[in-house]
């Protein structure tokens, strides 16, 4: 760490983090290490657009990508296979009922891959802060077998989305659909997702260079939001 001369996070959790604009070009968005994972500094950390992201058993790295990836969840949309999919009555979702459960499912290896950066702490604090309402799960269910899921978490009006999972065809993308039109009818005003990739941009996602990110989170994250447990409030069209 010290050839990039990256700014090493220290024991205060309250201690602000570097400026965004000081984060690397190369890796892009990198802003800093180490640290650790409890909630005043989760917080502290997506209030000013950065996350962690890490493989297991290496530092905490925190990152903050230039251009951000955003959606509006006015522009979210399913393709004609998975809405008819949908339609047919095969899934149902709900909110704020496995909180746990759907991290467990993002934590599972993809594509080969075993490592993850969903650590038995990350997993605490964010289960920690969904006890307080802040974070927030939407599940996707199959013959009461739960199959696709997303999580994240609610400051203001910005949702920060953090991973989703699949275990059944169209299962997370429903997931995201159903949060994205709930987040509408709630009046918030972006769902961050991090990192571009071309399944998300399918969905309607787009690009926003980090300043202008920063200025809508700034503004958005001091508005009243949507608190407490989502389960009850939460509402999905029965078609779509």
């Amino acid at each position: 760490m010290k050839e990039l001369q990256l700014f090493r996070v220290g024991e205060d959790a309250t201690a602000p983090f570097p400026p965004t604009e000081q984060a690397l070009r190369r890796p892009n968005g990198l802003l800093a290490w180490g640290g650790d994972l409890q909630p005043t500094r989760l917080l502290s950390a997506y209030r000013q657009g950065i996350f962690p992201w890490f493989s297991e058993g290496e530092p905490i790295l925190w990152w903050t990508p230039d251009p951000r990836c955003v959606l509006l969840p006015q522009q979210v949309h399913l393709s004609n296979r998975t809405r008819r999919r949908f339609n047919s009555g095969c899934y149902r979702v709900t909110a704020d009922t496995a909180f746990a459960a759907v991290m467990d499912g993002c934590a599972e290896p993809r594509d080969g891959v075993a490592g993850t950066w969903i650590t038995p702490e990350l997993k605490a604090s964010f289960v920690e802060l969904h006890q307080r309402g802040i974070t927030h799960s939407v599940e996707v269910w199959q013959d009461q077998q739960l199959v696709g899921g997303i999580y994240g978490m609610a400051i203001g009006k910005v949702f920060f989305g953090e991973s989703m999972f699949s275990r059944a065809v169209d299962a997370s993308k429903i997931a995201l659909v159903a949060l994205c039109r709930q987040l509408q009818q709630w009046s918030f005003e972006l769902l961050d997702c991090q990192v571009t990739n071309p399944h998300l941009l399918s969905m309607g996602a787009t690009e926003l260079p980090r300043a202008e990110f920063n200025r809508r989170i700034s503004r958005g994250i001091k508005k009243t939001s949507q608190e407490g447990n989502w389960r009850d409030a939460f509402t999905v069209l029965p078609r779509w």
